[in-house]
């Protein structure tokens, strides 16, 4: 009789909970929907420019907007949801960047310190004038090294020390700090010095330092098990017929005998990356934890390109591992200056406007998406159209 009272007790409790306490927005909820963003992305769907999409609209305590539009795979006829995983691709970047600053915030590090103090193949690397290089992590991060890009090996590299003789192997192509070029070994360069501080994988940093704590389950450079089936389809647009047709499927995400790239290798659902972007628009810390010191967030996002011409769309400078809205136009146009952010080369974007203290994430899966100029996707009107939808919404708020 014991048992069976506190049973009743548990169960009378559990309904009076659910209705003191209403569960939070879903991605079928009015609450969690801005009904113009789902217009511009739906537009984008039906000219079969994309396939489906995730978008969320986040502040420093509030997800706005969150909602799954069209297909995650097309054939299959297998709905987008709001936890499907996306490649990411440059979107990785940013994240390898936090890495980097955290390090610094532990004392073990300066952004300012030569590449050579952690990675001393690199004090006999000179440059097209002969001179000792002395690349700072600072320029690997803002594209403004002048490292060459890593040459191709016979043998596939399996981890991100594999890769140190690679870059070296391939000669600089200008004078350190002398202009801006997007340059990837700079940024993986950047991810092999935080195993060689912090004595971990990168992948294992990350996941105990970042990933775990910000409850970011579903960001991992080796989806497995039943992330697998979540993982969203590319595709690519016929340019003959406008039809939308499925790129490969990767095989090999599971294998962890590759490197955990820096520079491109991260998977990602849109909520977990929104959790990434309120870390930051808090200024470093999220739910009582702290990441990054607030001037260390300020340190990420402050320009290192001066008056060079950088990043893929006008009126842009480069920071930390992020572009950095200096002259809002075009694409950016609805953005304020300070904003910072990175997209992807299959179309996903994520952009942090510390003036409005909002963040808006973008996942598609696209390739050879954007103009012929812009291939990563930062100048599209998908782009465009998402974060001016979000932003009148805002507005009239």
């Amino acid at each position: 009789m014991q048992d069976l009272a506190a049973v009743t007790i548990i169960a009378v409790v559990a309904v009076l909970t659910s209705f003191a306490m209403p569960s939070p927005a879903r991605a079928d909820d009015d609450a969690a929907k801005i009904p113009a963003v789902t217009k511009a992305v739906q537009a984008q769907i039906d000219a079969n420019e994309i396939a489906g999409a995730v978008t969320a609209v986040v502040t420093k305590n509030n997800v706005l907007e969150l909602e799954a539009l069209g297909y995650a795979d097309i054939a299959a006829k297998k709905p987008m949801r709001t936890d499907s995983i996306f490649w990411i691709k440059s979107m990785s970047k940013p994240v390898t960047a936090v890495a980097v600053l955290m390090l610094q915030d532990d004392g073990k590090l300066n952004v300012d310190d030569p590449v050579s103090k952690f990675i001393p193949e690199f004090a006999e690397l000179k440059t097209p004038s002969g001179k000792p290089a002395k690349i700072t992590i600072a320029q690997m991060l803002a594209h403004t090294s002048g490292l060459g890009e890593a040459a191709k090996s016979d043998v596939p590299a399996k981890t991100l020390a594999d890769l140190v003789l690679l870059w070296l192997k391939s000669p600089m192509q200008f004078e350190p700090g002398e202009k801006w070029k997007y340059t990837q070994s700079g940024i993986n360069a950047a991810a092999r010095i935080v195993e060689v501080v912090s004595g971990q994988t990168f992948d294992k940093f990350l996941d105990e330092r970042l990933f775990k704590p910000l409850g970011m389950n579903d960001t991992t450079f080796y989806p497995s098990g039943e992330q697998l089936d979540r993982v969203v389809t590319r595709y690519k647009k016929n340019k003959e017929t406008g039809a939308l047709e499925p790129e490969p499927a990767r095989t090999d995400l599971p294998d962890r005998n590759r490197p955990p790239l820096g520079n491109e290798g991260l998977y990602s659902t849109a909520p977990d990356y929104a959790r990434f972007c309120e870390m930051l628009l808090n200024g470093g810390s999220l739910d009582g934890k702290r990441y990054l010191r607030p001037k260390t967030v300020k340190i990420l996002a402050t320009p290192r390109t001066r008056d060079m011409k950088a990043g893929f769309v006008p009126g842009s400078a480069w920071a930390h591992g992020v572009g950095v809205v200096t002259k809002p136009q075009g694409v950016t146009a609805i953005l304020s200056p300070g904003t910072y952010g990175h997209g992807g080369a299959f179309g996903t974007q994520a952009w942090i406007d510390p003036a409005r203290g909002v963040a808006y994430v973008l996942m598609i899966q696209r390739t050879s998406f954007g103009t012929d100029t812009y291939r990563n996707g930062d100048d599209t009107a998908i782009r465009r159209d998402f974060q001016q939808a979000a932003s009148d919404a805002l507005s009239n708020k």
